[in-house]
C-alpha cells in the first residue's frame, strides 16, 4: 500500500437488515492523507454509512477497510485515530465552551496544564480565543459549529469526519464557514472528510469528490473532473445544471444532435454510437441568428445577480437552458453559439469503471495501431 494511502476500502458492502437492500453495494475507494474530500448525494445515497464505518460506528457486512494498513473491520471507535463533526454539532448544553472542548482530553487523564494549553490553543485555531467561559446556549450555529471542531480538533485526530455540519446554517454563514473550514484543513494537514448533498459546497471545499448514488461511486475526481467530464447522465444532473440532449457517435471528434454534425474534443466510441451530449449553460454564447450554431426562441428570463438565466425552445421543442450576461427578449429568436470543447460526450448508462476500461482500451488499440 502507498504511504500516501491512510484509509482503504475494498468491496465494502453494508446491510442493515437481512432481508433490505444493502446500503452500500461493494464500496472501493482510497483516501490519501492531508486532502479534503466529499461524499456527496441525495439522502439515502450511503454516504453517511460510510462516515459510520470509518469512525467504527458500524461494522462492513462484507469486505474489508484498512488504516494505515492495518484491518479496522473490528477496531472499537475509541481506538482510531479518528473524530467526527455532526450535524447538530452533538455539544454538552450543560458546560461550557472550555469544558466542551476539553472533555476528551479529561477522559483521557490529561494532567491539567496540559488540558489547558491543548483547549487554548485549540479555540485560537477556530477563532473562539476568549470565550472559554461562554455558554454553548448563548452562541450562532457558526460559533457551535466552531466549538464542535476545536472539541475534534484537540484531540489531534489523522482523520476528521464531517457529516452535513452545515446544513443548519443560513446561506451567508454557511458560505463563510466554508471558506473557514477550507482553511482549517490546509493548516491543519489532516484529513478531511465531509458528507454533503450541496453540489456547490462540494466543488468550492474539496480535493476530491466522490459522487454517490444508491450505495454505490458514480464517479470521483477533481471538483474540475466531475463538473466538466460527468460520467453519465446521474453525475451530469447532479453536478450543477445541465442541457443533456440525445446524439450519435459520427466518428471520433464528430458528434451528431438536433439534426446536425458539430466538431467535438471525444474520441473511442463506436462510430453510429447513441451517446447523450452535455452542454453547460455557462458555455451558450448569445449571438446573432446567423452566427449561431442552434437558433432557439426564448421562453423565460431570470435575472440571477451575476447573470440571466433563460429558458429557450429550439425548433424539436428541445429546451436549452442559457447562462449570460446578457439580457435576451421573452419571445423573440436568438442564437446560440459553442466552442467544441463545450461539448461533451456520454454513454447511456455508463459507470466509472466502464469509463475507465474504455480509455484503457481504447489506448491500447491506438498504440498498436501505431
Amino acid at each position: 500500500m502507498q504511504e500516501s494511502i491512510i484509509i482503504s476500502f475494498q468491496n465494502v458492502m453494508k446491510r442493515y437488515d437481512e432481508d433490505e437492500e444493502p446500503v452500500l453495494k461493494g464500496v472501493s475507494f482510497d483516501i490519501e492523507r492531508g486532502k479534503f474530500y466529499t461524499l456527496l448525494g441525495p439522502s439515502g445515497c450511503g454516504k453517511t454509512t460510510i462516515l459510520r464505518l470509518i469512525a467504527g460506528f458500524a461494522e462492513p457486512t462484507e469486505g474489508t477497510i484498512t488504516m494505515e494498513g492495518k484491518v479496522m473491520n473490528r477496531i472499537p471507535a475509541n481506538e482510531r485515530q479518528v473524530n467526527t463533526v455532526f450535524q447538530d454539532y452533538a455539544l454538552f448544553p450543560h458546560l461550557n465552551v472550555f469544558e466542551n472542548v476539553a472533555f476528551g482530553l479529561r477522559v483521557k487523564k490529561l494532567k491539567k496544564p496540559v488540558i489547558e494549553q491543548k483547549v487554548q490553543e485549540a479555540l485560537r485555531f477556530v477563532n473562539l480565543a476568549g470565550y472559554g467561559n461562554r455558554s454553548v446556549s448563548e452562541m450562532s450555529g457558526g460559533q457551535r459549529q466552531r466549538v464542535a471542531i476545536a472539541r475534534a480538533i484537540v484531540n489531534e485526530p489523522q482523520v476528521l469526519l464531517l457529516d452535513e455540519p452545515l446544513s443548519a446554517l443560513d446561506l451567508k454563514l454557511r458560505t463563510e464557514m466554508q471558506y473557514i473550514l477550507r482553511e482549517m484543513q490546509q493548516r491543519l494537514g489532516i484529513t478531511f472528510i465531509f458528507v454533503t448533498h450541496d453540489q456547490e459546497e462540494a466543488l468550492a471545499m474539496s480535493d476530491w469528490i466522490f459522487v454517490m448514488n444508491k450505495g454505490r461511486i458514480e464517479q470521483s475526481g477533481t471538483p474540475n473532473d466531475i463538473y466538466d467530464e460527468p460520467i453519465n447522465r446521474y453525475v451530469a444532473d447532479f453536478i450543477g445544471e445541465s442541457n443533456i440532449v440525445p446524439g450519435v457517435m459520427i466518428e471520433d471528434y464528430l458528434a451528431e444532435f438536433n439534426g446536425r454534425r458539430f466538431e467535438c474534443v471525444d474520441a473511442g466510441l463506436r462510430p453510429n454510437e447513441p451517446i447523450e451530449i452535455v452542454i453547460r449553460p455557462e458555455d451558450l454564447e448569445i449571438v446573432p441568428l446567423d452566427q449561431g450554431k442552434l437558433r432557439v426562441r426564448v421562453d423565460s428570463q431570470l435575472f440571477r445577480g451575476v447573470h440571466y438565466e433563460i429558458s429557450c425552445y429550439d425548433e424539436s421543442g428541445q429546451e436549452w437552458l442559457v447562462h449570460s450576461t446578457r439580457k435576451a427578449e421573452v419571445g423573440g429568436e436568438i442564437g446560440l453559439y459553442f466552442d467544441p470543447e463545450a461539448i461533451h460526450v456520454m454513454r447511456f448508462g455508463e459507470t466509472e469503471e466502464e469509463f475507465d476500461r474504455r480509455l484503457e482500451a481504447y489506448g491500447e488499440v491506438e498504440a498498436h495501431g501505431k
